[in-house]
């Protein structure tokens, strides 16, 4: 579908309020989906939605820092962006209750993670796992313990050893929750394609919205101490001997 894409690699001229996606962004996408012309399907989508789709995409990669990326110029990772917007832009129904602007937003998050990943691992695939774990990155945890069967067995025992010590660790209840958000990623790590960073942080926002990204790495970093101590004993001496 060419609805006027050429414009999707600069920035457009016309200046709006900080408010990019409003009721009159979500209004034009229903008017959009409901209208049969081609040409006036076109205009909607110039006029109405293409700037909300820009800065859209714009501020969740600046934002989430999708940078591991193939191409030079992000705008350009925008443009593909977009024009995955607009193959889906039919899907959306309001009488579901969702606001459009969530819905996007979800679909170019999951879109992001999914490309940045594939970049991500492979700019990884040759690192091996004692050189990962000589980076304080906690969310590496996940890209090597679905690979190396030892470093798995060790984590479902971690796993179980954090889950039933949460409130010793994290006597603060809101902590423990963001904690076991972070373990149920751990415990589902079989099931879960995506394992960097930036996924992490968007997993645990979905599953407490209200947490706030500094919180969630501090809650991050500590578990990924205890995990590294307990690590490294159990690679010296070949057995289990948790502590905090």
């Amino acid at each position: 579908m060419n609805l006027m894409l050429e414009s999707t690699t600069g920035m457009p001229k016309k200046k709006v309020s900080k408010n990019y996606f409003t009721q009159e962004t979500e209004d034009a996408i229903v008017l959009y989906n409901n209208t049969l012309d081609f040409e006036l399907r076109s205009k909607i989508y110039e006029e109405k939605i293409h700037y909300a789709f820009f800065k859209l995409t714009q501020n969740i990669i600046h934002t989430f820092k999708f940078y591991y990326t193939e191409v030079d110029n992000l705008e350009h990772l925008q443009h593909e962006i977009i024009v995955f917007l607009l193959s889906k832009i039919h899907l959306f129904d309001p009488k579901k209750g969702a606001k459009a602007y969530s819905y996007f937003g979800t679909i170019v998050k999951r879109w992001c993670i999914l490309y940045n990943d594939k970049n991500y691992k492979s700019k990884i695939k040759k690192v091996s796992t004692d050189e990962l774990l000589k980076d304080d990155t906690h969310s590496y945890i996940l890209e090597s313990s679905n690979s190396d069967d030892r470093l798995s067995n060790f984590m479902d025992q971690y796993v179980e050893f954090a889950s039933l010590n949460i409130y010793k660790c994290f006597p603060k209840p809101y902590d423990a929750k963001i904690a076991d958000a972070i373990l149920e990623l751990f415990r589902k790590r079989d099931q879960i394609d995506v394992f960097n960073k930036k996924a992490l942080y968007i997993y645990i926002h979905e599953m407490i919205p209200d947490a706030k990204t500094p919180k969630i790495t501090k809650i991050a970093g500590i578990l990924y101490s205890i995990f590294k101590k307990n690590y490294l004993f159990y690679l010296e001496q070949g057995y289990t001997n948790f502590k905090f």
